[in-house]
């Protein structure tokens, strides 16, 4: 694949990680970026993870291929109207955003959507910022691709390409369908999980009795209301449509279900658990759930051939018995490439020592 400069506006976490990504599979590629933060673009330069850095959005991405927008959504749509007079004809713009409405119509009334693809990638870390980026971020995660109608197939075609080279695995979707799925299976949940913690905060005594005792399942289920404030809120008033479509269906549900409870409804009180356990039951086992207790670690790898084999025979030589072990490829709020689960604690345990010896880095 002939790619010579590519563009960077943001370089963060996700922006920073992609430069690397690119640069460490495309040696000759140049890249350029932009950042409001001068002394990123400076380490990046230094690392050799860019050719060239601009304080401003200028001419200097006239020739680019394709333009990353990492910045936060409304940023997004701020240095999209102002490369739409600087690119050729041919640049494809493409974001990371994991919201997509309020883009998508930016680009609609700005007229350039034949050269706009959205993206987004799941998968993230704990930390933000170029320092926490690393070139093998994406290798076997998901890498969402929504194309505009009047895209061209060439133009889907060379960044679906650049996307599987970098070891990510892209897959198409409609924009809108994208917000839908999104609001249902992430946005959602981290409302749900925020809205548990706000409801032991208001109804807990002076004692702090439930705050002392929410753990085990109540802290796992919660885990994802500690995300950034500021980037939540963005995603709510960016995919406010199909979250509030969404939040409607789990009031209908929460609804019914106490209905059943108020009135003694045996049969359906059983068949709201039971046809959610067999639904549940039907997901990937290495994607353990929230509500099930287990035993699990995830291990941040390089993709590279026999590393599960090298990561099950260290532990099998040291006794350690492991129930599941597989990559993660929807990790945007969870660490490690490589999750395993244990039969009990004590080989959770055992194993986050052996792996941290040998100098792998370990999530619990």
């Amino acid at each position: 694949m002939d790619i010579n400069k590519i563009g960077f506006i943001g370089l963060g976490l996700i922006g920073g990680s992609l430069a690397k990504a690119i640069k460490h599979k495309y040696k000759t590629c140049k890249i350029i970026a932009y950042d409001i933060d001068k002394i990123s673009l400076i380490t990046a330069l230094e690392n050799g993870d860019i050719d060239l850095y601009t304080t401003e959005i200028n001419n200097n991405f006239h020739d680019c291929q394709i333009i990353f927008l990492c910045a936060p959504v409304n940023n997004n749509i701020e240095a999209l109207n102002l490369l739409i007079p600087i690119i050729n004809e041919d640049c494809i713009i493409t974001d990371v955003g994991s919201t997509k409405e309020k883009i998508i119509n930016s680009v609609i009334e700005s007229k350039c959507d034949k050269n706009f693809i959205g993206g987004h990638p799941m998968t993230g870390s704990e930390k933000s910022g170029l320092n926490a980026s690393k070139y093998h971020l994406f290798e076997n995660a998901y890498y969402i691709l929504t194309p505009m109608p009047s895209t061209p197939s060439k133009n889907i075609f060379l960044l679906k390409t650049l996307i599987s080279s970098i070891g990510a695995l892209p897959i198409i979707l409609d924009p809108y369908e994208h917000d839908f799925i999104t609001a249902t299976i992430s946005h959602v949940p981290h409302i749900i999980a925020s809205t548990l913690v706000k409801i032991v905060k208001n109804l807990d005594t002076s004692k702090k009795h439930m705050h002392t005792l929410a753990a085990g399942g109540f802290k796992d289920i919660t885990r994802i209301a500690s995300s950034s404030p500021e980037m939540w809120q963005q995603i709510c008033l960016t995919n406010n449509i199909q979250i509030v479509k969404v939040i409607d269906e789990f009031i209908k549900e929460l609804s019914s279900m106490k209905m059943d409870i108020l009135n003694n409804n045996t049969k359906d009180i059983f068949s709201f658990f039971d046809s959610a356990r067999e639904y549940r039951n039907t997901f990937s086992d290495k994607n353990a759930g929230f509500l099930i207790k287990s035993y699990k670690i995830t291990v941040d790898v390089i993709d590279k051939p026999g590393i599960i084999a090298e990561i099950s025979t260290l532990l099998s030589n040291n006794n350690i018995n492991i129930k599941n072990i597989g990559i993660n490829n929807n990790r945007e709020h969870q660490q490690g490439v490589l999750e395993i689960v244990f039969y009990d604690l004590e080989s959770q345990n055992r194993s986050i020592d052996i792996l941290s010896h040998m100098n792998y880095k370990v999530y619990i």
